[in-house]
């Protein structure tokens, strides 16, 4: 419980940090952070790609490789499973969780769901980057509907 917390407030801190005001307005700004966020979501995912699936044989299907993120990954980061796992067979996945840990905090008025994409660039990363490890290239993208749900849509790319 207390890593779980630890890691919440790490997020909430990385966010704050990378969405401050930039003084030099031609930097590029939220893209930039979202991109900054997004990178170091990926590095942590390569890292939990090779830590976790030690005793797993490796992975040759798409579908078993997005379970484990689903089980085994989303419980080593956020002490619980993914709610639901779609796909339409053709190498496209939305994962959803009715109950995402990072937006559990916020409110649940439409002025939030504008400042929920920030807090969800790490994990689309996270994911991008345990699937590389994994052996999958793939592009996630992720969606708030109503909070603290979300969806994140994985795109296997075909090499």
């Amino acid at each position: 419980m207390a890593d779980a917390v630890l890691f919440e407030f790490l997020h909430t801190e990385m966010v704050a940090e990378l969405w401050a005001p930039d003084p030099d307005p031609g930097s590029g700004g939220k893209r930039r952070s979202l991109s900054v966020l997004e990178g170091l979501g990926f590095r942590v995912g390569q890292a939990l790609g090779e830590r976790l699936p030690r005793e797993t044989p490796a992975f040759r299907e798409e579908l078993d490789a997005l379970k484990f993120l689903c089980r085994d990954l989303w419980a080593a980061m956020f002490q619980k499973h993914m709610d639901g796992l779609r796909t339409n067979h053709q190498g496209t996945y939305v994962l959803q969780d009715n109950s995402f840990p990072l937006l559990v905090t916020m409110g649940s008025g439409p002025q939030y769901l504008e400042e929920a994409p920030k807090f969800l660039a790490f994990t689309c990363g996270l994911l991008c980057g345990a699937l590389h490890t994994l052996g999958f290239q793939s592009l996630v993208t992720a969606s708030v509907a109503s909070l603290p749900a979300c969806k994140f849509q994985v795109v296997i790319q075909k090499s």
